[in-house]
């Protein structure tokens, strides 16, 4: 399969403030009621530019999807490179509940215009399990994380707790989820690492039993951004 040639610097911008704008809208619930020509005007661009880049407004939002999913990934590589294991481990799954509660709008968006993309989805979520994977393998390494736990039931929760958004108090219950979470991997000796800490910046690996077993992504994008 032949590479994408690179974007010119010019292509590229105008490509980034299309990408922003579609995320903005859809943040904000407009993303149906907006006229697809109008994210160029929004976005300062011409519809030329726009139908070049993305042809539908589903190969923008697909666009925007894959975005975010990247952008989690980026910050699991960045936490693991500059924390010790279990704090990046932590800090990065509180994250993700940053994540879901400031993206919900985006969420909704996404999981109502996409009926028909499952594989982009299951993208999506196996690139999130494989950076959970990741960092979990280096707690395991460092002898912070039990070694004996299936990797879905964290994938697992994940996704209880994006299917969940609409409860009264989500926020609270969440955080609570991976609270639970955290001390079911923790290895015996070692003490927890609380919100406080783990808020301080809001290639496949297997080590003894911890696993990547496979994990349905649901019908809908809300762990991205709003749950895998």
């Amino acid at each position: 399969m032949t590479a994408d040639k690179p974007l010119r610097a010019d292509a590229r911008r105008k490509r980034e403030a299309l990408l922003a704008t579609a995320r903005e809208v859809a943040a904000a619930g407009d993303f149906f009621d907006l006229r697809f020509d109008d994210f160029a005007s929004l976005a300062g661009v011409g519809t030329g530019t726009l139908y070049r880049h993305f042809p539908t407004r589903e190969a923008l939002a697909e666009a925007v999807y894959r975005g975010e999913v990247a952008t989690l990934c980026d910050r699991a590589r960045h936490l693991q490179a500059t924390r010790p294991a279990a704090e990046a481990l932590a800090t990065f799954l509180r994250g993700m509940v940053d994540h879901m509660d400031t993206h919900q709008g985006l969420a909704r968006t996404l999981a109502t215009l996409w009926t028909d993309h499952s594989s982009t989805l299951a993208e999506g979520s196996q690139a999130l399990e494989q950076a959970v994977t990741d960092l979990v393998a280096a707690a395991v390494k460092a002898g912070t994380v039990r070694d004996d736990v299936d990797l879905g039931a964290v994938m697992m929760a994940l996704h209880g707790i994006g299917a969940t958004h609409d409860r009264p108090d989500w926020r609270a219950e969440a955080d609570d989820v991976i609270t639970l979470v955290l001390d079911g991997l923790r290895a015996s000796s070692m003490p927890g690492i609380t919100r406080s800490q783990a808020s301080g910046s809001s290639s496949a690996s297997s080590c003894g039993r911890i696993t990547s077993g496979p994990v349905s992504p649901g019908p809908n994008p809300s762990a991205v951004s709003g749950a895998p």
